[in-house]
């Protein structure tokens, strides 16, 4: 047990119920008023607060928070000196990596970054976007966008570079992607000194090894059913599994118990199969967490 609470930062905003939710799988209840940015997480080990994605990664590095979950994007934007623990593949909507794209108007004849040579570009992440255009040979005025990003082209910029998970909200705004600056991910980073605690370091290892898990397990579930002997071939023939099915002799020396981990979507599809099978006593159950 660590003698001090594991400090964690937790995003506040878009990925925070959905930083929540990923949380209780793995086995931790957080809690908190709506006004609060100190939320309660059950575990005497460990002490939360709410801060902005943006602004995590450098508190991290600081040493004011030992740990916390931003987006790598984040990280390489601060250009934060941190332990990446672990990549954790979920956002607000779906489990898959945001993109930072260069968006422009639909009727621009922009079609390449070079078009982008002494054009206004509006963004929240400045720095990467100028070592971007930088890498590509184009000078450019990138200037820090408060907010609104995609209302500012044409009238204020001539391009936006802003964060994107399925490209709707920019074409709800007449807006086309032209490029990708950077694909992000969520991580969970330490603090070096947090890091070579050894006690911190166990606990910051547990986090990361349940919230794998929790993310391991998302989208499938548990089957179990009872198969006569002569039947198992027939029925395991059908089980898409991980590392192939346990079977397990019953009492009844006739019978056995087949049990697997399978795709959520693929077990109405299954079921009838396995019941033609032979197999008798199908349970679906959920899943919390995968560790392998």
């Amino acid at each position: 047990m660590t003698t001090q609470p594991v400090k964690i930062a937790l995003p506040k905003g878009s990925l925070q119920e959905s930083t929540y939710a990923l949380f209780a799988r793995a086995g931790w209840k957080i809690s908190a008023s709506s006004r609060s940015y100190f939320p309660r997480i059950d575990d005497p080990e460990l002490s939360g607060v709410l801060i902005r994605a943006q602004e995590i990664a450098r508190y991290v590095q600081d040493g004011v928070m030992d740990c916390g979950l931003t987006g790598r994007d984040w990280v390489a934007e601060n250009d934060a000196d941190v332990v990446e623990v672990a990549a954790l593949v979920y956002a607000k909507q779906e489990a898959r990596p945001v993109r930072w794209v260069v968006a422009v108007p639909n009727d621009s004849d922009m079609q390449t970054v070079q078009d982008l040579q002494g054009k206004r570009i509006a963004t929240e992440l400045v720095n990467t976007t100028k070592r971007f255009l930088e890498e590509h040979g184009v000078e450019a005025h990138v200037e820090f966008s408060w907010g609104a990003t995609e209302a500012k082209v044409p009238s204020l910029v001539d391009a936006i570079v802003d964060v994107t998970e399925t490209g709707s909200s920019l074409k709800a705004n007449n807006l086309r992607i032209m490029t990708t600056v950077i694909e992000s991910v969520t991580v969970l980073i330490a603090n070096k000194a947090a890091w070579a605690d050894p006690a911190k370091r166990r606990k910051i290892e547990q986090i990361a090894l349940l919230l794998k898990g929790a993310l391991a397990a998302d989208g499938k579930v548990g089957l179990k059913m009872n198969v006569p002997e002569g039947n198992v071939q027939r029925v395991v023939s059908l089980l898409p599994a991980m590392k192939g099915p346990t079977i397990s002799k019953l009492a009844d020396g006739e019978w056995v118990a087949v049990e697997t981990v399978l795709e959520e979507k693929t077990v109405r599809e299954i079921i009838p199969q396995l019941k033609a099978a032979g197999a008798q006593d199908i349970i679906e159950y959920p899943l919390n967490k995968i560790i392998p």
